[in-house]
């Protein structure tokens, strides 16, 4: 297990009826695409094969494969207990996370539809309850896969028949929120080619999205509720532990019952996420984060991470750096609205580098549900492309030029900085906020850079930054009206 300080999030505030700014309309267009006739369009899984093939599961247990030339849609597997994440395998396979197991799924004879149903994988407990989801799998260059299992809900019993042995649960008296009836509920396992599976890390609440970034690293969104102040995105490696207590009930390491650990002990082995989502301002709840591998076919943020949201129409953005061997960085909002449905859940990049967007209503109560892409038209937006930490401030970089006249004012930037509570309690507010007054501000040369000077930074906090006025040279509007840059360290 990791011991680690607190982290800080820093957030840039804007005077906007909305703070999750929208991407131009004419920089990205947002569509809706049919999905198969006559089936409910709960989309809760996608991805593309090598050949340019979408395949997409549906909640009921289908798989569909949709032609790239003809957009026809045809049944490719059935029977399946709710799909909740795919890749492809090798030529006419796919690698399945259903509910109950990691499997694959192949057309060995060639005539479209699967005819092989494996169990790679299920060693994982299930207790019955509505909450224990799944993400992934994401697969290493080991081969391996990585899955998020999630924790099982209050709202709902545990349910026979249960695999594997079931735990205690919460002692009265204690705050009750999600727990771990049976084993590695709360946990990000490993499953090795050969379909052995190792507990990973630990202490993830709703673990609803996996990604591996350009560098290999594994991260993990979670979603904001008892324990979790506020939606965040985790860097995850081996016997992590990430705030959520319950699942520790299934680690050996720890020898008296988590429910009975204090939170200054908890928090002790706790490892804070690489970035914090403010809550509401961004994040509602957080689903399957997305590496940009397009190599700017879908506009200047290649190698940054996107990240959906189920119960806001939102997509939002994340600009990673390690500083002092720790990942940090600023989340941003990219799409906000604009012809977005809600519910989104899950993501794929097409091979001409739109983003397509699975979209399912039927988790708590949420509306929305289909299939959507983004497509980039070939204009740049005005954005902050990244908000980068430095010794006494903060350097933007930009998309396009900025005027320096708009930019070069101290008024210009309102900038806060809070954080969120770690406790047993649903969520947190904002605690400990202050402004941080912009003492100085540099435009470099070419308009694309802008630092600020600011006094007192401090690690555990978010930075909360919002801009005002900003123009390009050519008089574009700047998109950004937040940015949120969590501080896990300080630069030396």
């Amino acid at each position: 297990m990791i011991r680690a300080s607190h982290a800080i999030t820093v957030a840039l505030l804007v005077n906007a009826p909305s703070l999750a700014a929208q991407a131009p309309a004419d920089c990205y267009r947002v569509e809706s695409m049919a999905t198969p006739p006559g089936r409910a369009p709960e989309v809760s899984a996608l991805t593309f094969d090598p050949d340019g093939r979408l395949f997409i599961g549906l909640r009921l247990g289908t798989l569909w494969s949709r032609d790239p030339a003809s957009g026809e849609w045809s049944q490719f597997a059935s029977g399946l207990h709710w799909p909740l994440g795919m890749i492809p395998g090798k030529k006419g396979e796919l690698i399945v996370a259903q509910v109950p197991e990691l499997t694959r799924v192949a057309d060995t004879d060639g005539d479209g539809r699967a005819d092989l149903y494996e169990t790679l994988c299920d060693r994982w407990g299930l207790g019955g309850n509505y909450h224990e989801f799944v993400a992934g799998p994401v697969r290493d260059g080991s081969g391996n896969f990585y899955l998020g299992l999630g924790c099982s809900s209050t709202g709902g019993p545990v349910r026979p028949p249960v695999r594997g042995p079931l735990t205690r649960k919460t002692p009265e008296g204690e705050a009750r929120g999600h727990h771990s009836p049976v084993p590695w509920r709360g946990w990000v396992v490993k499953i090795t080619p050969r379909g052995e599976l190792t507990p990973f890390a630990s202490g993830f609440r709703q673990p609803n999205g996996l990604v591996r970034n350009l560098d290999g690293e594994l991260f993990v969104a979670d979603n904001q509720g008892d324990w979790v102040g506020t939606s965040p995105l985790h860097h995850v490696t081996r016997g992590g532990f990430h705030g959520h207590p319950a699942s520790l009930v299934w680690d050996e390491r720890v020898k008296e019952g988590p429910w009975k650990m204090s939170v200054a002990q908890l928090d002790a082995l706790r490892k804070p996420p690489a970035v914090l989502f403010p809550q509401g301002d961004l994040a509602g709840s957080t689903a399957q984060p997305l590496c940009d591998t397009t190599d700017g076919r879908f506009g200047p943020y290649a190698g940054q991470l996107f990240v959906v949201d189920w119960s806001h129409a939102r997509v939002h953005r994340v600009a990673l750096e390690k500083v002092g061997g720790v990942w940090q960085g600023a989340c941003f909002p990219f799409l906000d609205g604009g012809g977005l449905r809600r519910g989104g859940s899950r993501m794929a990049w097409a091979p001409d580098g739109s983003l397509w967007i699975a979209q399912v209503s039927r988790l708590w109560g949420g509306t929305g549900e289909g299939l959507q892409r983004v497509v980039f038209t070939g204009k740049t937006p005005m954005d902050i492309l990244s908000m980068n930490l430095l010794r006494d401030g903060f350097e933007l970089r930009l998309t396009r030029a900025v005027d320096a006249e708009t930019a070069g004012r101290v008024d210009a930037y309102s900038l806060q900085r809070y954080r969120y509570r770690y406790h047993a309690r649903y969520g947190s507010p904002k605690i400990d906020v202050a402004s941080v007054p912009v003492r100085a501000v540099k435009v470099a040369a070419d308009g694309k850079t802008v630092t600020l000077r600011v006094d007192g930074l401090e690690s555990g906090f978010v930075y909360d930054l919002r801009p005002r006025g900003l123009r390009a040279r050519d008089g574009g509007v700047l998109a950004t009206r937040l940015a949120a840059y969590t501080i896990n360290r300080l630069r030396k």
